[in-house]
């Protein structure tokens, strides 16, 4: 680690430059030439959801594909990821690539000759294109190893949405099964489709690009009595209207405006007749935020509002307050070298700055491991009507993003393993 921090240091002086104009056409041709299989591949992975810790027949399919190429896939990591290394001519550092391969319980309702075979099952995050990017990108490069020096090491990673209740998943337990450890890369990759920016333009953002994702459940216990003598019990739904009143005061009355976060109850269950004044209720929610003061902050004041206002009004409280996932943090200089390789292969015009958004991501973990870069690719086609958001049964992306992918992929990853971090 002190090493990985040295090396850090000197990168910080090291100015981007742009990616060679020849590697950049190359990479441009390649993709162009696989983009009719990628988008049969693309819709293979579509007709075959599996949700998170379930992904046996996407893991071996990816498998299948990567031995096709001349690859040596390594199966079982994390339950179903999968990971191979591509190496160049060359011996040279370590670059990664994240693709998640979980799918969402959603019915589709896209009337398309490949969608969703699995009932109740759906690729609604797009994470039939993230593999698919993944798989195109490991074809692409295996085919340039001439180009190169050094590795790029892909991750198939499942469980991205969550692994089910009890179980482990996701990027933490591939870490925690040592997928950095042989091949520990100086930098790691990866992308979301965004249906709300157009096909063929990317967008990027230093620092904060996702938030941090955490869950609270609150039980709030009163005392039950009939609905024509209140006075006489504890209304837990009445003390958990306070609550959600009050929480709502963190985002707007504690913390500084200039910092985004989020306080969202999600649900609220309580009694069960319509004359009774129940005695208990549990509200569930979600607190997202973009920096670590932010959210401890927010934690902190959530367990003082809890136990004040239950205090206050006689019901007695328990906070459950659980961390989920980090904020994706994109690495400044990394990002630095990373935005000029994208303009080097889509063009400046294509690749654009952008605000944070509140949704979460395991890639996090990765990033938090060695630097990451993390950027969204536009895969929305007004024209077509092809905006609906990612987590809807209507989400349906426009295909020729994935080629756009690819070349993002592919120059980011070999920009980076041609930087010279050394310094001048």
């Amino acid at each position: 680690m002190r090493l990985f921090l040295i090396l850090a240091g000197i990168a910080a002086a090291v100015p981007a430059v742009a990616l060679d104009p020849t590697l950049a056409e190359r990479i441009t041709t390649e993709s162009e030439r696989l983009a009719p299989k990628l988008i049969e591949c693309r819709r293979w992975f579509h007709r075959h959801p599996e949700l998170s810790n379930r992904e046996h027949q996407t893991a071996a399919e990816i498998a299948r594909r990567l031995r096709e190429l001349g690859l040596e896939p390594r199966t079982g990591i994390a339950g179903t990821g999968v990971v191979v290394l591509v190496e160049g001519a060359r011996p040279g550092p370590v670059v990664a690539w994240r693709s998640d391969i979980d799918a969402l319980p959603i019915e589709e309702a896209v009337d398309v000759p490949w969608r969703s075979e699995a009932p109740g099952v759906m690729h609604a995050c797009g994470h039939d294109v993230h593999l698919t990017i993944g798989l195109g990108t490991a074809e692409l490069l295996a085919g340039m190893r001439d180009r190169f020096s050094g590795s790029v090491l892909f991750l198939f990673q499942p469980a991205e949405e969550g692994a089910p209740a009890g179980e482990k998943g996701g990027a933490r337990l591939m870490l925690a099964e040592g997928v950095f450890d042989e091949e520990r890369p100086r930098a790691v990759f990866g992308l979301h489709v965004m249906p709300t920016l157009e096909v063929g333009a990317v967008a990027w953002r230093e620092g904060g690009i996702m938030a941090a994702a955490d869950r609270f459940s609150i039980t709030v216990r009163g005392r039950m009595t009939h609905g024509s003598t209140p006075h006489d019990g504890v209304d837990a739904v009445w003390v958990s209207s306070q609550l959600v009143g009050a929480l709502q005061g963190i985002a707007a009355r504690e913390v500084d405006a200039r910092r985004p976060v989020v306080v969202s109850v999600g649900t609220l269950n309580a009694g069960n007749r319509f004359n009774i004044i129940a005695g208990e209720a549990e509200l569930t929610g979600t607190v997202r935020t973009l920096d670590p003061g932010t959210r401890d902050q927010v934690e902190a004041a959530m367990g003082r509002i809890v136990d004040s206002v239950c205090a206050a009004h006689r019901a007695q409280c328990t906070l459950h307050y659980e961390r989920l996932n980090p904020p994706v943090v994109n690495d400044a200089q990394l990002t630095s070298r990373a935005v000029a390789s994208l303009e080097g292969v889509l063009g400046a015009a294509a690749v654009r700055q952008t605000e944070p958004i509140m949704a979460a991501e395991d890639f996090a973990e990765l990033a938090r491991v060695v630097p990451g870069f993390y950027f969204f690719l536009g895969v929305g086609n007004q024209a077509k009507g092809w905006t609906s958001y990612v987590h809807t049964p209507t989400f349906q992306p426009d295909e020729q993003s994935i080629t756009v992918g690819v070349r993002a992929a592919s120059a980011l990853l070999l920009g980076e393993l041609e930087a010279d971090l050394t310094g001048p």
